[in-house]
């Protein structure tokens, strides 16, 4: 309760349905649709967490794959790197790398703040301070076009000064059938005040993959529950007779780690009374207290070569990354970059492997993301090429007739001949 206070506290008046507690939507009020997007088609976007490109074929997701056969579907799409929760959806939500808008990671450190941000940290999580760019909800009310969020990354926090005008507090404990109904809900608005764009998350794929491994029955099980949600969705929405378009994606996909080798231990030669480690258990930041130490303590890890790691400097990384120096335009990477090599992820707590993780290199199959696509506004049976995720925003935006902002990384030129 004491996270959704504050945020009314911070973000000026709002109103709340039915009780002041996380599991209750929060709407923004004053705000209503110009009457010309009253006209305009419907877009949902759903993301299911890990939901890696082979996996509804590999565990018969037979809804999932009746509904992409009657619009468009990606052999895979590729993740931002790194292939992390928190930068992908961001990336989803602003056509824009990590490196540009902010989040370059699940956890790091800004040296200019003097602070670091971490996914579990509700603080962090809720200041806009920490989130470039123009998330494509910010960007439907701008224009005047009402926007709904359920567990977005991104949406809790007041990018610009503005959120969505329907959006809920991340908590995994509201029940599925609970959030569809509260879809349904919204498009059953009047008109002046329904969200033509809304955003859904789902967590179970990750959550099987991450603890038993993307082979096994858990995550099998995780798959059909989410095979069947959309399942629910559509038909719910479908009763409503409203022109509207499903985008499905993931935010990355998911490795089966070596467990036999067991988890990778940080390099010795660093020293920790020089420099600050934070990141992932793929990725690792080291930020040095003096700028002047940097060289020595890269030429030290090269020396030792520690078993299992890429040592890189920001200028060093792979292009294809977008995630050098010259892209970190927040100053929020490591001076220097531990990278872990596929298969192999670095210990977690109490010298604990994950059998199931994602963070790798974007290049390795593995870590490649889902994207289905069906409505009015897609051509039908279309299978397309491998691309990169920064091109569902603009796709988005040209759905709903929205003008885009000058600076994202998407192209409308990728995906635009999915429409008809």
């Amino acid at each position: 309760m004491k996270y959704l206070l504050l945020i009314i506290l911070l973000s000026g008046p709002a109103t709340i349905l039915r009780a002041q507690a996380p599991t209750e939507q929060v709407v923004t009020p004053g705000r209503t649709n110009a009457p010309e997007q009253e006209k305009k088609p419907y877009v949902i976007l759903i993301s299911a967490d890990g939901f890696r490109w082979d996996l509804a074929e590999k565990y018969g997701a037979n809804y999932l794959l009746t509904l992409r056969s009657t619009g468009v579907a990606a052999e895979r799409m590729i993740p931002s790197y790194p292939s992390v929760t928190f930068p992908n959806h961001y990336s989803l939500a602003t056509g824009m790398y990590p490196s540009h808008h902010g989040l370059v990671d699940n956890t790091f450190y800004d040296p200019k703040k003097g602070r670091g941000y971490r996914i579990s940290d509700r603080t962090a999580v809720q200041d806009s301070s920490w989130y470039g760019g123009t998330p494509i909800w910010n960007l439907a009310e701008q224009q005047h076009m009402l926007s709904a969020s359920f567990f977005w990354v991104g949406s809790e926090a007041a990018v610009g000064g503005m959120r969505p005008t329907y959006y809920y507090i991340f908590n995994d404990k509201i029940p599925l059938d609970d959030r569809l109904h509260t879809v349904k809900e919204w498009l059953q608005l009047p008109e002046e005040q329904r969200p033509h764009l809304i955003l859904f998350y789902l967590s179970q794929v990750d959550h099987a993959e991450h603890t038993y491994g993307p082979d096994s029955k858990e995550t099998e099980e995780a798959v059909h529950l989410v095979d069947n949600c959309i399942a629910k969705m559509v038909l719910a929405v479908e009763s409503l007779h409203l022109p509207v378009n499903y985008i499905f994606v993931s935010d990355h996909g998911m490795a089966s780690i070596d467990t036999v080798k067991g988890g990778l231990e940080l390099p010795r030669s660093i020293d920790t009374t020089k420099f600050l480690v934070s990141g992932s258990e793929t990725l690792r930041h080291l930020y040095g207290k003096d700028k002047k130490d940097v060289r020595a303590q890269y030429e030290a890890l090269k020396k030792e070569g520690p078993e299992g790691f890429d040592i890189y400097l920001p200028n060093e990384t792979p292009a294809r990354w977008h995630y050098t120096s010259g892209d970190d335009r927040y100053g929020r990477m490591g001076d220097i970059l531990l990278v872990a090599k596929y298969p192999r992820m670095i210990y977690v707590r109490n010298h604990k492997v994950l059998p199931g993780e994602h963070g790798f290199d974007n290049a390795i199959p593995q870590m490649g993301a889902s994207f289905y696509a069906w409505g009015p506004a897609f051509k039908n049976g279309v299978k397309i090429a491998p691309f990169e995720n920064v091109n569902v925003y603009p796709l988005i935006a040209k759905i709903l007739g929205l003008t885009t902002p000058e600076g994202i990384d998407g192209k409308i030129e990728v995906l635009g001949g999915v429409l008809k």
